[in-house]
């Protein structure tokens, strides 16, 4: 995935600015920054969400453009975003939910049967009670039981790409391990990850290729893992008042 100078407002409002980086199947790529820095606007953007108007430049996945394509088409494609915050949909199950979202991506009917021992499968590999299959998407879900499930969703669609934004968010030490497993066996199996976080603690755990610093609406310094580590020592404000 190719994005090149990124320009994204919302409303009268310009958000991002000017934004530039790839990312390569197999790699992770983590993007930091302050509150309100353009983290979200970023991903939400690559999704497709209909409230961004790209003003100018281009993304590009697997050399098809994509800049002004539908939320579906992307997804199709084999773009997945973990949403920051995600809604919960009552009388839904976890099974059938996760069915209908592989029919739609594959254009052909899964057997119930034979899909749920595949989703049981994949639980076993996440350390999660099968049980959790009849439950309602998100309703009553701790914030650990979100993310799981967000990997769920991954192991399950098996996208060429994945957006997390701020996945680490609100997790006990045992749910953060297992979405830090997770996210590690994606990018083994050849799945390019644009990590959104604020911290570097999911950075120790999953150690990035890239490390690109945002700060309103722009990249302002990229490097290895060690400059997360510079950020959790020093915080952004040095990072800021030197691009001032």
């Amino acid at each position: 995935m190719n994005i090149n100078n990124l320009h994204v407002s919302v409303g009268d409002h310009d958000i991002l600015k000017g934004v530039t980086l790839s990312l390569k199947k197999g790699k992770v790529v983590a993007i930091m920054g302050p509150n309100g820095s353009g983290k979200s606007t970023l991903a939400n953007t690559l999704a497709g969400h209909p409230r961004y108007t790209v003003t100018q430049g281009s993304i590009m996945l697997d050399e098809q453009d994509i800049t002004h394509e539908k939320p579906d088409v992307r997804a199709k494609r084999g773009l997945f975003l973990s949403m920051q915050h995600t809604p919960e949909i009552s009388g839904v199950s976890i099974a059938n939910f996760l069915r209908l979202a592989v029919n739609a991506m594959t254009g052909e009917e899964k057997n119930p049967l034979k899909f749920h021992k595949e989703l049981v499968g994949k639980m076993e590999a996440l350390r999660m009670d099968p049980a959790f299959l009849s439950r309602y998407v998100n309703v009553g879900f701790s914030g650990g039981e979100k993310k799981r499930f967000e990997m769920l969703q991954l192991a399950v669609l098996n996208p060429s790409y994945a957006i997390l934004d701020e996945t680490d968010s609100g997790l006990d030490v045992d749910a953060f391990k297992i979405v830090a497993e997770g996210i590690s066996h994606f990018r083994q199996a050849n799945t390019g990850i644009l990590l959104i976080t604020h911290y570097n603690r999911m950075l120790e755990y999953v150690v990035p290729d890239e490390v690109h610093v945002m700060v309103q609406g722009a990249i302002v310094r990229s490097g290895g893992k060690e400059l997360a580590k510079e950020i959790e020592e020093k915080g952004y404000g040095e990072i800021i008042q030197s691009r001032s």
